[in-house]
């Protein structure tokens, strides 16, 4: 899916609503699902596929903001791929649709399939809802120096969430004992009613009320985690911050979110980060911004001066005599890091001429004479066109 337009595939503007984005996808899901193409079932699968990962993407707030900023839902990519600082092996999250195999398992999307489907092509289920299911996502803010945005960083952060129970090891049950299959619906999570109707024999699944969809019973529950299998815990989780990463932009570490159910994987965790203000320097896209105060006789006469930057160092420069109030100059290649592809920004400063407001008689007898020998007049005003 590298390089392909989301929003093109689903046929919809970026700035469609969830329920624009929904109703694009069941129309799409719907045309090009392969039981409905069965002389075509190759492109119709191929399509179909697509289509599922488009929306999986944009149908979700954290995905779709990193696709609309880095153009791709995969931090990996975004932050210089598998090979990079941020690659797969770290821990930062990749994202992938899940894959298509035949016409079984779509995740969370099984509910629009269910939807206009009737429960599946030929009768069958699109949806295993008793088999692993990954755990929710979460989601943090964090705040970073202008200077961490500009170097890159490392840091730790407390997020409560589910904690896998040590003492039942998430089964749930008490030590010793074990689950059992539901009686009700065999382990299955779900059970079939039958109804006859004037149209015929209308068939309809729901979900266990014995074991609540499960599938299992537990006889005597942990008494740690109430038969829950998980614990609400407290834990410090290490970001690593990308330099040159910008405000407002998120990072994704992938299984650092709530645990998953019958073996599912876990969560994500998604961190958005917020710069703060700096008291001297600006950023503009990949750009650092700085005013530098000089003085009447070094725009006058030029000279060399200092040039603080970002990471604490001096650069020297050479301003040219008879520099203006507010000429910019560039030093190449001294700003923020693009986090895509690695090149860098400029550092640009304006200077700022300081004249002084209080001189010696010595310093003004010269400033004096010197007005004299450059002949120098008060401005005048002129008169309007009519006088």
């Amino acid at each position: 899916m590298a390089g392909k337009d989301y929003y093109e595939i689903l046929g919809v503007d970026k700035n469609a609503s969830e329920e624009e984005l929904k109703k694009a996808y069941r129309k799409l899901a719907k045309k090009y699902h392969p039981d409905a193409n069965p002389d075509n079932k190759k492109e119709a699968e191929a399509k179909f596929k697509e289509v599922n990962e488009a929306y999986e993407v944009l149908s979700n707030p954290e995905k779709r903001k990193m696709y609309d900023q880095f153009g791709t839902a995969d931090p990996n990519q975004g932050f210089g791929g598998a090979g990079g600082p941020f690659g797969g092996r770290n821990g930062y999250y990749s994202y992938s649709s899940g894959g298509f195999d035949g016409f079984g398992d779509f995740g969370d999307l099984g509910d629009i399939f269910s939807s206009f489907f009737g429960g599946g092509f030929g009768g069958k289920s699109s949806r295993n809802t008793n088999g692993p299911k990954q755990g929710a996502d979460l989601r943090a803010s964090l705040d970073i120096t202008f200077e961490e945005s500009y170097l890159g960083t490392e840091k730790q952060i407390n997020i409560t969430r589910n904690e896998t129970c040590t003492i039942c090891h998430g089964s749930g049950a008490k030590p010793g004992t074990k689950k059992q299959t539901c009686s009700m619906c065999h382990g299955t999570g779900q059970v079939k009613q039958t109804q006859t109707t004037i149209f015929g024999q209308v068939q309809t699944v729901r979900p266990c009320s014995n074991c609540n969809g499960t599938g299992e019973i537990i006889p005597e529950p942990c008494t740690e985690c109430k038969g829950k299998g998980t614990v609400r815990k407290q834990v410090k989780v290490t970001v690593k911050i990308p330099a040159g990463i910008d405000e407002n932009q998120t990072i994704g570490l992938r299984g650092e979110g709530e645990p998953g159910t019958k073996g599912g994987a876990k969560g994500d965790l998604y961190i958005t980060i917020h710069v703060r203000r700096h008291n001297i320097f600006k950023r503009q896209g990949q750009d650092v911004l700085c005013e530098i105060p000089i003085t009447f006789t070094q725009a006058t006469l030029g000279a060399e001066i200092e040039i603080p930057m970002v990471d604490g160092s001096k650069e020297t420069y050479k301003i040219p005599d008879g520099t203006q109030p507010g000429t910019k100059f560039t030093l190449r290649n001294k700003g923020f890091k693009n986090i895509n592809n690695g090149s860098s920004g400029n550092y640009v400063f304006t200077v700022l001429v300081q004249v002084p407001k209080r001189l010696t008689k010595e310093q003004r007898d010269l400033m004096v004479e010197l007005a004299k020998t450059m002949n120098e007049q008060p401005p005048v005003k002129k008169r309007g066109l009519f006088g």
